[in-house]
């Protein structure tokens, strides 16, 4: 049976979310969950350039306020480290869509929350880049 790849959620800890790991987990898919850094601390993302668990993901889930630099920014990073074929699906409120297309051009998007075949569709692509992911050389 192929591994399913891990799946990133990062949501604020205030966000009131729909977005439940269970449904990912029931998929066979690790869930890592990120409320990003403490208070007035900047994301590894943008201090370091990197973060072990964005390198851990398969799949982001990003739900956070694009209206806020610090969320553009990190989406933008998210982007540029990101392979390709890693599904990215940003949830974002409603009216960010046309603010944002800009940064939104190359990921889903949910207009206000996410819905179950929001998710079972993220799975799905989760699963795709895992069939064509670069399998690792170094492997001892």
């Amino acid at each position: 049976m192929l591994d399913r790849g891990t799946v990133l959620i990062d949501v604020s800890e205030s966000t009131a979310t729909e977005i439940t790991p269970e449904f990912l987990k029931k998929l066979g898919h690790p869930v890592l969950v990120c409320h990003g850094p403490p208070h007035a601390t900047l994301c590894p993302l943008l201090r370091d350039g990197s973060c072990e668990i964005v390198e851990q993901a398969h799949g982001v889930i990003f739900e956070f306020d694009l209206d806020r630099a610090q969320h553009r920014a990190i989406l933008k990073r998210y982007r540029e480290i990101l392979a390709e074929d890693v599904p990215i699906r940003v949830v974002i409120p409603e009216g960010q869509e046309t603010t944002y297309a800009h940064l939104l051009r190359d990921v889903d998007v949910s207009i206000g929350q996410i819905s179950i075949g929001d998710l079972d569709g993220f799975a799905a692509g989760v699963e795709a880049y895992d069939r064509i992911a670069p399998i690792p050389t170094d492997v001892t």
